[in-house]
């Protein structure tokens, strides 16, 4: 006794949960002209270069697809979108960092900024710093400005040369960090002071402190590192898949847990060129604005990066694929009514689409539901197994042009 196929059984199933008998089902209606065709299968049993089973077309009947609940879609064009969506860590923006170092060796008398997290003005003082050094460029400066006060512009040699020691002097204090202000008090005064100040380049936060009252310094040790947060980074990483999607200037937006319901807005700055080899993802930077400094580096965010995966690209539901593994197929209606299998090939998923680069024309009607009962009936067909009354032929799924057209199959 030959087995029925997956079909029968489920409609069989369907008709009798409704008060009826499988003698009443659309099974039992097979004609002599149904039942000839489907004995006419002469390709059951025959497998394609790759060795799988070669899925043969399936025909419905109105009352078989409403028993089955199957239901059609058609192949569309749109512009696909998606929303990738991944966790990063707020930094402090690279190029608004700056580390303070002392240019000359001395003491630090007075600490100004004596505490991590304060936050300081451009041109605030840091600290005063005692350098033997400095005190020596100051009476150099208050010598060669008396200099060239007494010597007598008729004597031009002279003149320029005590200029020359005057403009000597100021350039080397400038090159120190020591102020304009601070430089035009001693050319006003003439006072040389034991100190001089240094002050920030920059305003912003300080990240790190690394000086203490009394410790000497050396050059270029760094004392403190500011940072300007007034606009941050939000770096994160996403998978393999998703760095097409990711482009520079790409909107994205940003939650954290301390401003609930919140999205702050951004953009997409930086995808680094490299993959990581053990995670397989790639590192993403959002530039975020931050004017009121709510965001503080350290906090965790989930970011969301809107992608436009393709404009006029052909999509198909993704409940219509069926994915075996080693190929994806869908079941395309013909106007005969039959369903025949069709290897496509996939491009990017956006939710419960998918972008479809080969295998299918747009405005073909395909299956959107039901689809893996009409896949197994397929593949039945091929083995002999089909159910009464279905139509088979066999079809080779790797084929990508539809069949014949014959006179259309009415259905309700």
């Amino acid at each position: 006794m030959k087995r029925r196929g997956v079909l029968a059984l489920v409609v069989a199933t369907a008709v009798t949960a409704c008060g009826g008998k499988e003698s009443d089902s659309p099974m039992a209606d097979m004609t002599a002209e149904e039942h000839a065709r489907m004995q006419a299968g002469g390709t059951q049993g025959a497998v394609d270069s790759a060795g799988m089973v070669m899925r043969q077309a399936v025909h419905l009947t109105p009352a078989q697809e409403r028993a089955l609940g199957v239901v059609y879609t058609t192949v569309t064009r749109r512009t696909l979108e998606r929303s990738v969506r991944t966790v990063g860590e707020i930094q402090a923006a690279e190029d608004r960092v700056v580390d303070v170092t002392p240019k000359i060796e001395g003491f630090v008398e007075r600490l100004f900024v004596n505490t991590t997290g304060e936050t300081v003005r451009p041109g605030q003082a840091l600290l005063a710093l005692y350098s033997p050094a400095l005190v020596a460029a100051q009476e150099e400066f208050v010598i060669a400005q008396r200099l060239v006060a007494r010597v007598d512009s008729s004597a031009e040699e002279a003149w320029q040369a005590a200029q020359a020691m005057l403009s000597s002097v100021r350039r080397r204090l400038a090159y120190w960090d020591i102020t304009e202000a601070q430089i035009e008090q001693l050319e006003t005064t003439g006072e040389v002071t034991k100190t001089l100040r240094l002050a920030s380049p920059v305003g912003g936060v300080v990240l790190e402190k690394d000086v203490l009252e009394g410790q000497r310094v050396m050059p270029g040790q760094r004392l403190y590192r500011i940072a300007n947060l007034t606009e941050v980074w939000v770096e994160g990483e996403v998978f393999e898949q998703d760095v097409p999607l990711m482009r520079e200037g790409a909107q994205a937006h940003i939650e954290v847990t301390a401003y609930p319901g919140e999205h702050l807005m951004g953009r997409v700055s930086f995808v680094h060129p490299t993959v990581d080899i053990r995670s397989r993802t790639n590192r993403v930077r959002v530039t975020v604005p931050n004017p009121a400094l709510r965001l503080k580096p350290g906090m965790f965010a989930t970011i969301y990066v809107d992608a436009v995966v393709g404009t006029e690209v052909m999509v198909v539901p993704m409940a219509s694929v069926v994915v075996t593994g080693e190929r994806n197929v869908v079941f395309v209606r013909d106007e005969e009514g039959r369903l025949a299998p069709r290897e496509v090939v996939l491009g990017p998923r956006a939710g419960d689409l998918v972008q479809v680069l080969s295998g299918v024309q747009e405005g073909e009607t395909i299956v959107a539901s039901a689809n893996f009962l009409v896949d197994a009936e397929s593949r039945l067909g091929s083995t002999g197994g089909a159910m009464p009354g279905m139509q088979h032929g066999a079809v080779d799924d790797t084929t990508t042009s539809p069949p014949p057209a014959a006179t259309e199959h009415g259905h309700d």
